[in-house]
């Protein structure tokens, strides 16, 4: 029997810091807008803009979760927990997407009741607010938007973000209309909008990190081709109790039962496994190849 365990960091420390940068600048602008929209929404009787400030509200909060967990996943791992704190990302991830959800939630009710019973609103200050609102909103989704890709954590984040800048796209538009015409209806059309636009990202994001964390394997990875490959590896008989998974956003591991009767294959054969792997974006696996059938002792493998 041999085991090959091969490790790699899922992301730079570059690029970790540049992150943690973007996401300290985001959460200072974010505060700024809150203030901003939270006290203009009160004045004006804005939906839009109260409904935007919630969502900066819970932005605020998300920002400073994903924060304190980029910072916290770089801490080193312990016997206890062997992987150290990289599992946070994606619970941070997953509470994001589903706050998102459910203020997306409350804002349907609340636009539905402002259809029933429409109320009069400010659309000169409304407008002013939320152009203020657009203009730091765009600065913080450019701040995020190079650093999106590598983290479920910041991506999570960046969706918060995006979410106010079409909400304040919305805003500006509604606030134009009532000014102009005085269709008060705009107000909780403009919610709605955009309301539906954030829950696509949103429910993406806690799909994906449901996934992770019930450990399903990663959508660009087929086990199939996985098992196909291994299998071809000259002196593999046949492969079995494959599982692929992802730890953390960028770090896919992997552990497979491998039949190799000749053991004198067996350092060659964990060779071309872990250059074969490595190709596939798989860098942290485990193979334990087996000289003869063991099926009587790995009979829970085999369901």
């Amino acid at each position: 029997m041999a085991h090959d365990h091969c490790h790699h960091g899922h992301r730079g420390h570059g690029e970790n810091a540049r992150s943690t940068r973007a996401l300290a600048w985001a959460l200072g602008l974010t505060v700024f807008i809150l203030i901003a929209e939270g006290v203009g929404g009160w004045l004006s009787n804005s939906l839009a803009l109260l409904a935007d400030a919630g969502h900066v509200l819970t932005d605020a909060g998300a920002l400073g979760l994903s924060l304190f967990v980029a910072w916290l996943a770089q801490q080193p791992g312990s016997s206890a927990k062997t992987f150290g704190y990289l599992r946070w990302e994606i619970l941070a991830a997953l509470i994001n997407g589903a706050t998102l959800l459910g203020i997306s939630a409350w804002i349907v009710y609340e636009a539905i009741m402002r259809f029933r019973h429409p109320e009069a609103v400010v659309g000169g200050l409304m407008f002013v607010i939320a152009l203020v609102g657009l203009v730091v909103n765009a600065a913080t989704v450019a701040l995020l938007h190079g650093v999106r890709a590598g983290s479920l954590n910041v991506r999570g984040a960046y969706l918060h973000v995006l979410g106010d800048l079409l909400a304040s796209v919305g805003t500006v538009i509604a606030a134009i209309i009532i000014r102009l015409t005085g269709w008060l209806h705009a107000d909780p059309i403009a919610s709605l909008v955009t309301t539906v636009l954030i829950v696509f990202g949103a429910w993406r994001l806690v799909r994906e990190s449901v996934d992770v964390l019930l450990e399903a394997a990663p959508a660009h990875i087929a086990l199939d081709t996985v098992r196909t490959r291994l299998e071809s590896i000259p002196g593999v008989e046949s492969t079995h109790d494959l599982h692929v998974w992802t730890v953390t956003s960028g770090m896919v591991a992997m552990s497979v039962h491998a039949i190799v009767r000749d053991s004198g294959n067996h350092q060659m054969v964990l060779e071309a496994a872990h250059d074969l792997l490595s190709e596939m974006g798989i860098h942290h696996s485990t193979v334990q190849l087996e000289c003869e059938e063991m099926f009587e002792r790995e009979l829970h493998l085999h369901p």
